[in-house]
């Protein structure tokens, strides 16, 4: 065999070799693209409540909701418990009801998030600690203390909206209303407000578990705020029409209404000894947000 020759079947055996590895290449930077785009659309837990509770066309929340605003600030909580930056007091202080119990920072470190990162440097700023329902109150501007208003975390829905605006789920308009124009953030993305709705839908049907500990901390809270923010019923309205199959252990499998399971299961985890759950494991300050509430 000549020299030339064997060039040529070197050649024809590197081709395969060189597709596999630019078709593997273009796999990989499709999955980097892809992880990306997910961490770019990544929602915060007051992001997905406002998103729950804003109209799709209107672009603003309804103006008899008035939970929605001390709900975000729940949510504020949870997220800095979830991100490991407060936690509730220790020590013999447990044996104290969950609403006695002071807010410590556990860690200053920045989150990223303009709205946590200001409701963090008010936590530690603060001396002696406040509970969670004076935080509540604080970052609402519900209190009747002078003295604490300055803790108010100030357009926090509007500034979740320009949140939601860079990360491609809404868009900015206007619209008139008579004496006043209002800026409102109508629905650009409906693929990331359907994709939220199916998941809080599947995590009290598909996913259901009875024992809530199993459940994903955020998707807990999720369903327990957007109760609290007066936004749940928006995620299941759509549940009217379909029937749902029970399984029970003893008896036939049943077919009820899914809005009747979904909120029977949501009403078991509203109607939790919050407590009892917080000595069972950590997460303190999420149950005492759940707690407050309740109340």
């Amino acid at each position: 065999m000549s020299e030339g020759q064997l060039v040529q079947r070197r050649k024809k055996a590197e081709e395969p070799v060189n597709e596999k590895q630019d078709e593997a290449s273009g796999d990989s930077a499709q999955s980097s693209d892809q992880e990306d785009n997910d961490k770019g659309t990544r929602l915060t837990l007051m992001e997905q409540i406002l998103l729950l509770g804003l109209k799709d066309r209107e672009g603003y929340t309804s103006f008899w909701n008035d939970c929605i605003s001390s709900g975000l600030r729940g949510c504020v909580l949870v997220e800095l418990v979830l991100r490991g930056r407060i936690q509730l007091e220790g020590g013999g202080m447990r044996r104290k009801n969950l609403l006695n119990r002071k807010v410590t920072v556990k860690s200053s470190e920045p989150t990223g998030d303009v709205i946590l990162d200001e409701a963090l440097r008010h936590m530690k700023e603060t001396n002696p600690p406040e509970t969670v329902t004076s935080w509540i109150e604080y970052l609402s501007g519900e209190t009747w203390n002078p003295l604490k208003l300055r803790y108010q975390l100030r357009n926090v829905r509007e500034r979740l909206a320009k949140n939601l605006v860079e990360k491609g789920v809404l868009t900015t308009d206007k619209q008139n209303f008579l004496l006043f124009e209002i800026t409102t953030h109508p629905l650009s993305d409906g693929n990331q407000k359907t994709k939220l709705i199916k998941e809080v839908q599947e995590s009290v049907l598909g996913k259901w578990t009875n024992d809530v500990h199993r459940m994903d901390k955020k998707m807990l809270s999720l369903i327990v705020l957007a109760h609290a923010s007066d936004v749940l019923e928006n995620a299941f309205a759509p549940l009217s029409d379909q029937d749902y199959e029970v399984k029970e252990t003893r008896i036939c499998n049943l077919t009820e209404n899914c809005l009747q399971v979904a909120m029977k299961r949501v009403r078991s985890l509203l109607d939790l000894d919050y407590d009892q759950q917080a000595e069972k494991k950590g997460n303190d300050v999420m149950w005492a947000v759940f707690e407050a509430f309740s109340k």
